[in-house]
């Protein structure tokens, strides 16, 4: 369930194109997570991931951010591919280091404004 918590950072995700509008989240304890899934067939789908994994797990070799952002699945020969069974999770296991954090970081590092295609032109 969505609370204050995670407001920010929920309300920025669901602006970044391909991201699906359902999100999950949790904290146990120091540790919280987000999990997305993203629309695979979206043009910009694996811009968005390489965005994401930039800043949430390499933005700086000096100063690393306590996230980690990753894909998750159950087994897909139980279950099916990708389009359905593929999501992706943040997880933060700092106390120091809120939702709201997050989703500074993202904001000051993602295309502005994240959720207008034409800002999203990435040199092939």
């Amino acid at each position: 369930m969505e609370d204050q918590f995670f407001d920010k950072l929920l309300r920025y995700l669901r602006k970044v194109p391909s991201i699906n509008r359902t999100i999950g989240n949790g904290v146990d304890g120091d540790f919280w997570w987000v999990k997305l899934s993203i629309d695979i067939d979206h043009s910009l789908a694996w811009n968005v991931v390489q965005e994401l994994g930039h800043v949430l797990n390499y933005v700086s070799e000096e100063e690393r951010l306590p996230t980690i952002f990753k894909p998750v699945s159950p087994p897909p020969y139980m279950n099916g591919g990708p389009r359905d069974f593929l999501s992706w999770v943040i997880e933060c296991d700092s106390k120091d280091f809120t939702p709201d954090n997050a989703a500074e970081w993202l904001e000051g590092r993602l295309p502005n404004p994240v959720d207008k295609l034409k800002t999203w032109k990435i040199k092939e």
